[in-house]
């Protein structure tokens, strides 16, 4: 294969970037809002405006061995819109092959399974925040985002099946791996500042959202091994003893930005290692790209993109 796979992120970045040429004051302003997000994130505080907090309270649930179905389901159908995104997502042709219908609650979060039933939060998380009036004026690129990480959480997903690392999680790691872009994206947004420093963030937030996606997945209590992928996510040169979260991010994000519409179908894999402890190679990666399309808008489908 051959060496022009650019880093996910940086052709959407490039073509998002106004013409107009950034001053010094205005980086040094955005370069002042994320030391300062990233200060906050050392302190332990998570600050995301419009974030659904019955989504917390699901994760939390799900990860406590101590909680009872009974309470999950209480949980989630506090949230009347919630409920009706786990059911729907249960309900779908892509998680739910046999055809029979599940109208409860319980067999809906017992068929799916916590990490299923967390993306389905997710996915109902990223919607309210869509539609919220604070957010209106970042709406399309939340919706860019999100088809994004679904394109991403189902790649992860397809490479997990060749391994040992559990599948599912592999698909929330993906689903997740843009958090730290959705934060900063939702902070900007809702600070009355913004647009002085508007264009900057465009050049500033590749390099960042890596860190900042990983403090906010540690402070919501998720996995180590799944904070660790979203922070490593853009590392290369990644090296394991044995293949990781990480390894099936890295793989996964590449192979997703050859998927993006107008995406280079031609894969850097030489200085990729995650590709050779895959063992994926070129024509592993194009079966895998030539199932995608399908696949992905199922999952949209499911998750409601």
């Amino acid at each position: 294969m051959s060496n022009e796979q650019p880093t996910p992120g940086a052709t959407r970045t490039a073509a998002a970037q106004d013409a107009r040429t950034v001053t010094p004051g205005e980086r040094a302003r955005a370069l002042e809002f994320l030391q300062g997000l990233s200060k906050e994130m050392a302190a332990g505080k998570v600050n995301l405006p419009c974030f659904p907090e019955v989504v917390i309270r699901v994760r939390r649930a799900l990860d406590n061995p101590e909680t009872q179905i009974s309470q999950t389901v209480r949980i989630v159908g506090t949230e009347p819109l919630l409920a009706a995104r786990v059911l729907q997502t249960a309900n779908s042709v892509i998680f739910n092959q046999s055809g029979k219908p599940v109208i409860d609650l319980r067999t809906a979060i017992t068929r799916l399974g916590t990490r299923l039933v967390q993306s389905s939060a997710m996915a109902f998380a990223v919607q309210q925040m869509r539609v919220a009036p604070l957010l209106k004026s970042v709406g399309g690129e939340l919706k860019e985002l999100w088809e994004e990480s679904i394109s991403a959480a189902a790649l992860c997903q397809l490479i997990a099946r060749r391994t040992t690392v559990n599948a599912d999680e592999a698909f929330l790691t993906g689903l997740l791996h843009g958090i730290g872009r959705l934060y900063i994206m939702v902070r900007a947004a809702s600070d009355p500042g913004k647009a002085r420093y508007e264009r900057s963030l465009l050049e500033l937030v590749d390099g960042w959202h890596p860190a900042i996606g990983q403090a906010v997945l540690e402070n919501w209590g998720f996995p180590d091994a799944m904070a660790a992928a979203v922070a490593q996510q853009q590392d290369y040169g990644y090296t394991s003893k044995t293949t990781d979260q990480t390894d099936i991010l890295i793989a996964g994000l590449v192979l997703a930005a050859a998927a993006r519409p107008g995406g280079a179908r031609i894969i850097e894999s030489g200085q990729i290692k995650p590709f050779a402890r895959l063992g994926l190679r070129a024509e592993e990666c194009r079966a895998m790209l030539a199932v995608t399309s399908h696949h992905i808008g199922a999952l949209r489908g499911a998750l409601g993109c």
